[in-house]
């Protein structure tokens, strides 16, 4: 699905690379590294937001990617609920776990910290996506959510999705990759 060839991105200079890499359909591959090494920089590489110093991302044409950041864009203010959000991104509501469920007429920034990053995963991983980046996915979820996540992450990878993961959280990319890549 991604073939990625002696990549070195960055902004303003390279801040990850050379790296190369390919992830399959149906594989999580986890990434791996101390704080400041690239991996953020290395998604937002992935989908053009960051610049490419060398090297290539060979990917098929058409391919679809879905990206959940790190830090989720800013919602203070927006009258918008938790169904718009998903309706937006045409994520179904469908499935989703008893304790978001019930919040789905809430605005989004009435929502706890954990509540929003799961909605924010559940948008991101049910879109009409060929490939998955999700940045830190882990990040305010309490273990009942993150469990529930490494369960839908194996199905959509079931599903034939490949899913690229960033995470500090050893313990999750354990459970749910196939691999890993370590940077730094």
């Amino acid at each position: 699905m991604l073939d990625i060839d002696a990549l070195t991105a960055g902004y303003t200079r390279p801040v990850v690379g050379p790296l190369s890499f390919r992830l399959a359909r149906s594989e999580i591959l986890g990434v791996v590294g101390p704080n400041a090494c690239g991996k953020s920089t290395l998604l937002a590489a992935l989908t053009g937001s960051a610049r490419i110093f060398s090297g290539q991302i060979g990917k098929a044409a058409g391919l679809q990617i879905s990206l959940q950041q790190q830090q989720p864009p800013a919602i203070d203010g927006l009258p918008i609920n938790a169904t718009d959000l998903l309706a937006l991104t045409g994520a179904s509501p469908e499935e989703l776990p008893p304790w978001l469920s019930t919040q789905l007429g809430k605005r989004l920034d009435r929502l706890s910290g954990g509540q929003l990053q799961f909605l924010y995963l559940w948008s991101c991983l049910l879109a009409a996506a060929d490939v998955v980046l999700l940045d830190e996915p882990t990040n305010n979820l309490d273990p009942e959510g993150t469990i529930f996540l490494e369960r839908v992450l194996q199905r959509r990878a079931d599903a034939g999705c490949g899913l690229l993961v960033v995470s500090h959280d050893q313990r999750f990319i354990n459970a749910v990759c196939h691999r890993k890549i370590s940077l730094g």
